[in-house]
């Protein structure tokens, strides 16, 4: 029997909000395994928080591609936009390349926005509003 996981991930994101890759530098590469100046660094925050809640992240599950939001795409089980709960993993696009993307844990919506708590949003841990028809992927873990 597959059971979805009820475990609120942006929860446990939000302890490290505020902190910037160049004034938490030190601490950001700690917790990501990553240099945040040096890479691109959402799916790593993904990832390193995913761990935190010992829930297997693409590191953990040996993914080609660990740090790139798109391999996101292969991580859980797809979530309907209409069954989307706090937690879940959002995948967006961004660039001009297929393989570019943004991912952040979903936390709630406004009327015409979602809000998403990820890394390197803005250089930083935050909160950003993101418009729900670009989203490329939900996902949510599943035991």
């Amino acid at each position: 029997m597959i059971t979805t996981t009820n475990t609120n991930f942006a929860e446990s994101a939000e302890q490290f909000i505020g902190l910037h890759e160049y004034r938490n530098r030190k601490e950001l590469k700690s917790f990501l395994g990553v240099d945040p100046v040096r890479t691109e660094w959402c799916a790593a925050f993904v990832n390193a928080t995913l761990e935190m809640d010992n829930t297997p992240s693409l590191n953990t599950i040996q993914h080609k591609y660990p740090l790139t939001a798109r391999a996101f795409l292969d991580w859980g089980v797809a979530v309907d936009k209409d069954d989307i709960q706090q937690g879940d993993l959002v995948i967006f696009p961004r660039g001009s390349e297929s393989w570019q993307g943004h991912v952040g844990f979903y936390v709630g919506s406004t009327d015409n926005y979602w809000i998403i708590l990820g890394g390197n949003q803005d250089n930083t841990v935050s909160y950003k509003l993101f418009k729900p028809k670009r989203a490329i992927g939900i996902r949510r873990w599943v035991e």
